[in-house]
């Protein structure tokens, strides 16, 4: 199955996530881990489009959600430095999931220039996730 990159705007838009979480992790650095995820998740009948949007990207994984739901994640770094931002900044998303998009966006290219090693950097990334999602004002 290939997809065009007009259809992988409008799925995502409906069905994906960009999230950032901050673990509390006392063996590194500033004693927190930063963790970038981009997500999509559909029910198993469907999982041959996660495996579609897995090679389109050439990254990620393609994994059991919980129950009878599919994820197709990637968590790299790197990945989505290389392949999920750049995507998304080319086709941009046409809902207000832009938004968070940019955020998520930042906040990779922050990590890039190591920003997330100092306790100022985590302030600064946990202050550009908490208005994301459910955070975000609608």
């Amino acid at each position: 199955m290939r997809l065009d990159a007009q259809w992988i705007t409008g799925f995502v838009d409906g069905e994906g996530c960009f999230q950032v979480g901050i673990r509390a992790r006392p063996e590194m650095a500033p004693g927190y881990q930063v963790l970038p995820e981009f997500t999509v998740v559909q029910h198993e009948r469907d999982v041959q489009v996660l495996h579609a949007l897995k090679a389109h990207f050439g990254c990620g994984v393609v994994r059991k959600n919980h129950g009878d739901r599919m994820a197709y994640r990637v968590r790299d770094h790197r990945h989505l430095l290389e392949h999920i931002v750049p995507f998304f900044v080319k086709h941009p998303l046409k809902t207000s999931k832009n938004v968070d998009f940019l955020k998520f966006r930042d906040i990779v290219l922050m990590m890039d220039e190591q920003v997330h090693l100092t306790s100022e950097g985590i302030e600064e990334i946990r202050s550009v996730a908490a208005g994301m999602n459910r955070g975000r004002s609608r």
